[in-house]
């Protein structure tokens, strides 16, 4: 299910035909078409009447916003800079740029033991405190949701758009379709994980009366729970703990799955477990392109080094060594 946004510039046929040449491909392209309805906006504004783009109309949209990050600005010049490739392939002579400017290199903040634990009480804390089934709902969803995130390493967009027919519980295994890479996967769930999402949807059947499409339903049960609604009620839930007042980085729902590669990956370590048998394996359970994508995550913390130097034999196939040059 996805998003449509009402294209009204010059471009709005050929944007709409190259949306749903890319859905039909097998892509999400939300975020894309997102983007795509920004630059439609922008197009009516300025009185776009070209339907080309043209390398004035291409620097115009590319100038940074005082309030974008550098992530951003590359995010949506590479949608346009994508959809101008596609405007000459059907016989509209559009520019695209050589180069684009290098998205910042973000270190994620590794949430801590302690940080996981006073996270996951204040989201069994939270009560809407109201008389409307649909928001008492949502506090339920939220308790499961946020530990399947945690506990399967899964993506936001993964958990919000589940489907409960993609959810095996006897058989303990979800099955992730069309996500990131146009991956489909499997992701196999512990005892524990199976009670509590056998119990979940028991009381979700319960409440709503029926058997419902969506494994976590907004509250308008036809569709998902938004992935930005789950995004707030992370920020919500972490700004209660007490570990937020004396953090110097704020987390995000992303940080959930990284906390659990680098624990897994820890766990492996510490057992002396071989890294380079388990690492494809973890890989593919996560839904990366290979295991050098899977160690970038451990690349990025600090922390991992204490273990890594307790496991120098090991570490040293996992993770070479940096030359500096003078």
């Amino acid at each position: 299910m996805h998003k449509e946004y009402e294209y009204k510039s010059v471009f709005s046929k050929k944007i709409t035909e190259y949306i749903r040449s890319r859905r039909e491909a097998g892509f999400m392209f939300d975020n894309p078409a997102y983007w795509l309805f920004r630059f439609d906006r922008f197009c009516c504004d300025h009185k776009v009447q070209e339907d080309s783009v043209s390398k004035q109309l291409f620097d115009s949209w590319a100038s940074k916003t005082a309030l974008e990050s550098k992530t951003t600005q590359c995010n949506r010049l590479e949608v346009l800079k994508n959809f101008s490739v596609y405007l000459n392939a059907v016989g509209i002579s559009s520019y695209v740029p050589g180069s684009l400017p290098r998205p910042e290199k973000t270190v994620p903040y590794l949430m801590t033991d302690n940080d996981i634990k006073e996270f996951f009480e204040q989201v069994d804390l939270y009560d809407t405190c109201t008389t409307k089934d649909s928001f008492k709902r949502m506090a339920g969803e939220y308790k499961v949701l946020f530990r399947l995130i945690y506990c399967c390493g899964l993506r936001n967009n993964e958990a919000c758009s589940l489907r409960t027919k993609d959810v095996d519980i006897p058989g303990g295994i979800i099955t992730i379709y069309h996500s990131k890479g146009r991956k489909d996967r499997v992701v196999y769930l512990s005892d524990d994980l199976r009670t509590l999402c056998s119990d979940y949807i028991g009381w979700l059947y319960d409440l709503e009366g029926s058997s419902q499409e969506w494994f976590f339903p907004g509250r308008d049960v036809s569709t998902h729970i938004p992935k930005t609604s789950v995004d707030r009620k992370f920020n919500e839930f972490w700004n209660a703990t007490r570990s937020s007042a004396s953090c110097d980085k704020k987390p995000t729902v992303h940080c959930l799955r990284h906390a659990y590669v680098i624990k897994r990956m820890n766990s492996w370590m510490d057992g002396d477990v071989p890294l380079n048998v388990m690492m494809p394996y973890l890989s593919s359970y996560l839904g990366h392109k290979g295991p050098m994508e899977t160690h970038y995550y451990y690349h990025q913390v600090e922390d991992a080094f204490r273990t890594i130097k307790r496991k120098d034999e090991v570490s040293s196939r996992v993770i070479p060594e940096v030359q500096h040059e003078e």
